[in-house]
């Protein structure tokens, strides 16, 4: 009884530090998932598949699957990644903490299954690509944020082709162009969707395109 309790125990700590592990590391980085969230998770997943292999082998008998609950863990734990996932105006933010919800899921799972080489082998994984590969794609691709690029006028005379060549100088890649009038004030609005550099000059951009005669307004919007 007692080395069971000791084996039980040796697994639901494997998956705390686990998940301790990870949640310093999303909280470092001042994401809403934290060390609360991914230690609870792992923990958590951790007890269902001790739960899903002693009910299946109670009395030491197989009286059915042991990685039905287990599975259901996996199953579940996407409502709460997707919960992560948050759309902030033209940009998703939230996927890779998404990724490490799962991640912590299935480390927990794998705790509750004694297999710790392959826990600690994808732990360290997780942390090179956290860590070291996350700086390394930055620099090699840095990211791009798409913003909504509004400029009112007062007349429909406005050069287009100024404006188009004045952002692709500054570094934005156009995808969409909407035209619209509001009757109530005769103002014509002129919006552009595109993917900006994380180290847009917005000054220096704005002051370009207020050099064109009959520019009243100029807004950027992430």
């Amino acid at each position: 009884m007692n080395e069971i309790i000791i084996d039980y125990a040796i697994r639901l700590a494997a998956s705390f530090v686990c998940g301790f592990c990870l949640g310093i590391e999303r909280k470092v980085r001042q994401h809403t998932v934290g060390i609360r969230t991914l230690t609870l998770i792992c923990v958590s997943s951790c007890l269902l598949c001790i739960v899903s292999v002693a009910v299946a082998q109670n009395d030491g008998i197989v009286k059915g699957d042991p990685g039905r609950i287990a599975a259901a863990v996996i199953t579940g734990i996407g409502f709460l990644g997707a919960g992560a996932i948050v759309n902030q105006g033209l940009n998703i933010r939230g996927l890779t903490s998404a990724a490490i919800i799962f991640t912590s899921a299935a480390l927990g799972v794998a705790c509750g299954a004694k297999m710790y080489i392959p826990v600690a082998v994808v732990l360290v994984f997780s942390f090179i690509l956290l860590l070291i590969v996350s700086k390394i794609e930055k620099k090699l691709f840095p990211a791009d944020k798409r913003k909504l690029f509004r400029i009112q006028t007062g007349n429909s005379s406005v050069d287009e082709a100024f404006i188009r060549k004045t952002l692709e100088e500054y570094g934005v890649m156009l995808h969409d162009l909407n035209t619209s009038y509001e009757a109530t004030t005769g103002k014509f609005i002129l919006s552009y969707t595109g993917k900006s550099p994380e180290n847009l000059d917005v000054v220096g951009l704005t002051k370009k395109l207020s050099e064109m005669s009959g520019v009243e307004k100029i807004s950027i919007d992430n």
